[in-house]
């Protein structure tokens, strides 16, 4: 039962809303009609910008790289190292002196032993390849564009301006709305 009463409840808002909406008492006053006017005149609207143009310039360029030898050995720096703690041992006059003076030569002498070893592997070899190199620049020029028109139109014998944004042609469509007017 209460299922119906909404149901009917529901049924009955909607259909008075509807009636509202279509009594002709609702849109009284209101009614617009589309019509067409002459155009009488068309001025275009312009400004005048700065537009950029993309150029890119490009060129063969050679270049140069160095490669460094690639034959690379341990042995002098595991001889710097032994012949560096060989030395500090010598150089320490009791025990704790020469496991220092042994630390410290070894590292001195793997770090002399390994600059050796850079030294005489050989310089490595420096080789050129071609390569393109390209650089982009603008190019800026000033263009006038047309932003919209002014245009006049004829409608009923009076002049009206309006702007639009593509030109009109011929004639332009107007919407007209006739609202009455009450008697004084």
């Amino acid at each position: 039962m209460k299922s119906t009463a909404k149901k009917l409840t529901a049924l009955f808002i909607a259909t008075t809303i509807a009636a509202t909406l279509t009594s002709p008492t609702a849109f009284a006053g209101h009614k617009a009609n589309n019509d067409y006017a002459r155009v009488v005149s068309v001025e275009p609207i312009t400004k005048n910008i700065r537009v950029s143009t993309p150029r890119q310039e490009c060129w063969q360029e050679q270049v140069s790289h160095y490669e460094q030898s690639k034959q690379r050995s341990a042995t002098p720096t595991i001889v710097g190292a032994i012949v560096g703690g060989l030395i500090g041992n010598e150089l320490g006059n009791n025990s704790d002196a020469r496991k220092g003076g042994l630390v410290v030569g070894s590292i001195l002498g793997g770090s002399i032993g390994r600059d050796i070893g850079r030294k005489s592997a050989g310089p490595g070899h420096q080789y050129y390849t071609t390569e393109q190199r390209c650089e982009t620049y603008q190019n800026y020029h000033d263009e006038e564009r047309i932003m919209g028109y002014h245009v006049g139109y004829k409608y009923h014998g009076n002049i009206y301006h309006t702007r639009t944004q593509n030109h009109p042609g011929k004639r332009i469509k107007v919407r007209v709305t006739v609202t009455p007017v009450e008697n004084y």
